[in-house]
């Protein structure tokens, strides 16, 4: 696969994970975490804020890994 073409999807994963995760946990937030208080929320986003750098961190490394030669 050329490098360029292997760094659009890259990009165009990265945009989409973070669009589809922002929208997830904040529905999330919405509908479960009503009833609680604004510390709940905090520790919530601050988790979650912090679990989407996992797939993230694989798509950059998928990113990073050079080609096997042809032999």
């Amino acid at each position: 696969m050329p490098i360029r073409l292997k760094k659009l999807i890259g990009t165009i994963l990265l945009v989409a994970l973070v669009i589809i995760y922002a929208l997830i946990a904040s529905a999330i937030a919405v509908t479960k975490l009503v009833e609680y208080g604004p510390t709940v929320h905090l520790l919530f986003f601050l988790f979650s804020g912090f679990l989407w750098v996992l797939p993230a961190m694989a798509i950059i490394k998928w990113l990073i890994i050079e080609p096997r030669p042809k032999s």
